[in-house]
């Protein structure tokens, strides 16, 4: 029986691929064949000789020879150089390589290189060095490389046995409230209906959003515009509140939810602005410190905007 080929209805590229291998097996008998160079066409059987109407016989050479017969030298095609590859293939039986794939063969892989100042920088700071507080917060502001005012943020290492159980993963969470605040104006509301009116539009200026629990209901129905940009009023992170008014004085002052990453130890959070002085950055990282458990804490780097991380002790 034949050989079955399966090909999809409409598939561009799977047709062309089909038409070259089939161009590939045409070369691939034809280099096989012998070739007359004289008549520029394979060899029919049919010497220059015999065409001319002469007796003298001709065979090819290796093929029934006798003593005194003529040799005749028949050489086969040339094959491209582009259908090399692809008769290889198709002798050992090999897949064709699909347009997805070669592709991703060309494409080169981009080491990422830093720029010559954060280079400059990294100098600066010795990498296994745990430095003391406020050294560190000297360093960061120094190896600070944005023009414009940064942000100098907190990376913390959390160990998970100290506060997750043992069969059992947990996210930890907390309220840390920054003595100098982190340098960011946040506008923090209370909900009510004109609050939601607002939000029904695509009207959303705010950053948080605090709400008694007798007012969930009405938010209820907001829920998926709310819930994905992370403004739901939430339990847990104490934006509902009996006491809404109390709530906004505090997150405006400076208080600051944290929890870590979904099923990582991690924190991230802005402490301050590289403008802050070394007092008021050092008094707000304590106060993280302390709000998160220094026990609980495995590693802290500080970093300003796109600048390189800088180890602290944790004493």
């Amino acid at each position: 029986m034949g050989k079955i080929r399966v090909a999809k209805l409409g598939d561009e590229s799977q047709e062309k691929e089909l038409k070259r291998r089939a161009e590939a097996r045409r070369q691939t008998k034809a280099s096989k064949k012998p070739f007359d160079k004289a008549q520029g066409k394979p060899f029919d059987g049919v010497y220059p000789e015999q065409r001319r109407g002469t007796q003298g016989k001709a065979q090819i050479k290796g093929v029934g020879l006798k003593g005194g017969e003529r040799i005749k030298v028949v050489e086969g095609t040339e094959i491209k150089a582009e259908y090399k590859k692809l008769i290889e293939e198709v002798e050992k039986g090999a897949a064709p390589e699909s347009p997805a794939t070669q592709a991703k063969q060309k494409k080169k892989i981009k080491v990422r290189t830093r720029s010559r100042r954060y280079q400059e920088a990294l100098k600066l700071i010795e990498r296994n060095k745990f430095y003391p507080l406020p050294e560190a917060i000297a360093l960061v502001k120094k190896t600070s490389l944005t023009r414009f005012d940064g942000t100098v943020e907190a990376h913390l290492v959390l160990n998970p046995a100290t506060y997750s159980d043992k069969n059992e993963k947990k996210d930890f969470r907390g309220t840390v409230t920054f003595p100098h605040g982190t340098g960011k104006k946040v506008r923090v509301i209370i909900a009510d209906d004109q609050i939601l009116s607002e939000i029904e539009q695509g009207k959303i200026n705010f950053e948080i959003l605090v709400a008694q629990p007798s007012f969930m209901p009405k938010l209820a129905k907001l829920a998926k515009i709310l819930g994905p940009k992370g403004l739901m009023p939430n339990p847990k992170n104490g934006t509902v509140t009996d006491n809404p008014e109390k709530r906004v004085k505090e997150l405006s002052q400076g208080q600051v939810n944290f929890k870590t990453e979904p099923n990582n130890p991690l924190i991230h959070l802005p402490v301050g602005k590289v403008s802050f002085e070394d007092k008021k950055l050092s008094e707000n990282v304590t106060a993280l410190l302390d709000a998160v458990g220094r026990s609980k804490i495995i590693k802290i780097t500080l970093s300003a905007t796109m600048g390189p991380g800088v180890k602290v002790q944790i004493n």
